[in-house]
């Protein structure tokens, strides 16, 4: 994996592990969700504009992220309401590498070296580690598998839109519609009283940090495999799970530090690879 793509991955996992932190704390996490999204397109939309890049070929690919990213959502929203987070979250990160590496290899045909299948195996074995899928359900891992196939969908399809488009052109496009959908929803459920509670500054950082963060993997995915940088960024589960212990003051058990460091080996074998 390019050093350049690895670093651009690891930076979309520490950037991922803060907004998840700060939406974690807010009282009502879809209100801030839905804050946090147009808070993204939002202040966005003006850099966008200056950098515009984007060729006729790219609509296909954007329709087809843009209704994957909706779905991710939509199910999200559904998952946390009926199975614990810890039970989901696991299987979705960790599952969507193992699913964008099959697809790949298997379906797509592309090239996949030992190294990478062997460093994606080992990061997927340490980010179960770190959250634990012991308590998981009947409900929570279909849940999971479902998030895990939409984000393995949206990384392969980003693989190929991203070659028609620029970074923030193709991510301001790509969230335009999941964001007026998921906001929408959100307007109608919650109300617009929660809604305008939830506007703060932890919420408008979060909507900050999650465009930055997409953007660097649509950065590293115009220089390495789709595989290898779906991998990368959920060791950004590492992170999550060290920032909840030392702002969150969660227990952090033994299990979760030997995953962390057997992500970190995970990544240090694709850097090679």
């Amino acid at each position: 994996m390019p050093t350049t793509a690895l670093a651009f991955a690891l930076a979309a996992a520490v950037l991922h592990a803060l907004w998840n932190l700060l939406l974690a704390r807010s009282p009502d996490v879809q209100a801030a969700t839905a804050v946090a999204l147009v808070t993204s397109e939002v202040v966005f939309a003006p850099l966008a504009a200056i950098v515009w890049h984007a060729d006729a070929h790219v609509w296909p690919w954007l329709a087809a992220s843009s209704a994957l990213e909706l779905a991710y959502f939509l199910l999200l929203a559904a998952a946390y309401s009926r199975a614990p987070l810890s039970v989901v979250y696991p299987i979705a990160r960790g599952g969507a590498p193992v699913l964008v590496l099959g697809v790949s290899a298997l379906v797509l045909g592309h090239r996949t070296s030992a190294a990478q299948v062997v460093g994606v195996l080992v990061i997927v074995a340490g980010v179960l580690l770190v959250r634990g899928v012991d308590r998981a359900s009947k409900e929570g891992l279909v849940f999971g598998l479902a998030l895990a196939a939409c984000i393995a969908g949206y990384t392969l399809v980003d693989s190929r839109g991203i070659r028609h488009a620029g970074p923030i052109t193709y991510l301001e496009l790509s969230m335009a519609l999941p964001t007026l959908a998921f906001a929408t929803m959100v307007f109608h459920t919650r109300g617009a009283v929660a809604v305008r509670a939830a506007v703060g500054p932890a919420a408008v950082t979060a909507g900050i940090a999650t465009f930055a963060a997409y953007a660097f993997v649509l950065a590293a995915l115009e220089r390495a495999s789709a595989a290898s940088v779906a991998a990368v960024r959920e060791t950004g589960v590492v992170l999550a799970t060290a920032l909840a212990a030392a702002v969150l003051r969660e227990r952090v058990a033994l299990s979760r530090l030997a995953g962390a460091i057997v992500v970190v080996a995970g990544v240090a074998v694709l850097a090679h690879g």
